[in-house]
């Protein structure tokens, strides 16, 4: 399909608001500069950003008080979770002037398939998910494939459960009985009945974590559990499509009374793995590495190919169709 040709207006439209936002990233970079090159600068110190609101970061230091800071343009793209190096300028005012290694980093292609950096420095991520919003288990297996590429620990919660009675609890816990058999580790919770809260907190502590998942599975739900002190708003499930209405604008690290920290990042409906290959989404499907490199053909696909090691092993049910199929899923929305 060829592109849609732009009028005269909107091309002069297009051309001004792309001039402005390079006018505006020019001013901030001379801003920056300025600063850097000023001797009123305060020494150079360790802090770690709390919060990202689009060119301007939050960084805490190492008494806990807070900064807002500008960063050099010469930087990476800077997120939440990052440990920095910054200079003071004023009152509550910094300059980040270096980014110190990272340990982790949790990234997502952009509409424009860009890779998109979300939070780092993370220990463990928390899949949320919940009921309603209806349960989707190919999501849950992307933000695994995600967690195993990126050494993150992952941990599945299943939030909501008060919404089920006992036997849809029960066929539930079956349908997801494949993720324990697996090695991942499920806690069940309910933010209205106190169920599973306890135990979550255990997992939470002396851990940086970012609470993932689709819009409206009670992310910002049970971080305000956890921290009721902190203006964190609670969404509603939209009326006209059920999906949840985004409540978080901006991705924010919270600290926990008993120690650890959470960061709690914009919901996503989709996560995206065009960014990984097909083999590295295969190796991200644990249960399926005692067989990789067993089939037969090298470039083994693991649909239609003879003596494919993976598919005999869903045959044989050493890997469950459940997550076979969800595989077959994922890979297929990569073309």
């Amino acid at each position: 399909m060829s592109k849609r040709k732009l009028t005269r207006r909107q091309a002069w439209r297009v051309e001004k608001i792309q001039k402005e936002r390079l006018s505006r990233a020019q001013s901030r970079t001379q801003s920056v500069e300025q600063l850097l090159e000023g001797e009123a600068l305060g020494r150079e110190q360790t802090g770690r950003i709390v919060a990202h609101y689009g060119a301007n970061l939050d960084v805490e230091d190492e008494h806990g008080i807070v900064y807002h800071c500008l960063t050099r343009a010469n930087l990476p793209r800077l997120v939440c979770g990052d440990k920095v190096i910054w200079q003071e300028t004023g009152a509550n005012l910094g300059v980040i002037i270096s980014l110190v290694p990272r340990t982790s980093l949790l990234a997502r292609p952009d509409y424009n398939k860009q890779m998109k950096p979300i939070a780092a420095n993370i220990d463990q991520m928390l899949i949320v998910a919940a009921p309603r919003p209806a349960l989707d288990e190919d999501l849950i297996n992307r933000y695994l494939v995600a967690a195993e590429l990126t050494s993150i620990q992952p941990l599945i919660v299943i939030n909501k459960t008060d919404m089920l009675d006992a036997e849809e609890k029960l066929a539930l816990e079956k349908q997801l009985a494949v993720y324990q058999q697996i090695g991942y580790q499920i806690i069940y919770t309910s933010t209205r009945q106190k169920n599973g809260l306890n135990d979550l907190i255990r997992r939470l502590t002396d851990k940086t974590s970012i609470f993932v998942g689709q819009s409206g599975v009670g992310k910002s739900s049970l971080i305000k559990t956890f921290i009721p002190d902190r203006g964190i708003r609670v969404g509603e499930l939209s009326n006209v499509t059920g999906l949840g209405k985004h409540t978080t604008t901006v991705t924010v690290l919270y600290h926990l009374p008993g120690g650890g920290s959470i960061i709690d990042s914009p919901g996503v409906r989709e996560f995206g793995l065009g960014h990984v290959s097909r083999a590295q989404i295969t190796e991200g499907f644990v249960e399926f590495n005692p067989f990789i490199g067993q089939c037969k053909f090298k470039d083994c696909k693991h649909l239609r190919e003879p003596d494919c090691a993976i598919k005999h092993a869903v045959e044989t049910q050493r890997i469950t169709r459940q997550r076979f199929d969800s595989y077959l899923r994922i890979v297929k929305n990569l073309t």
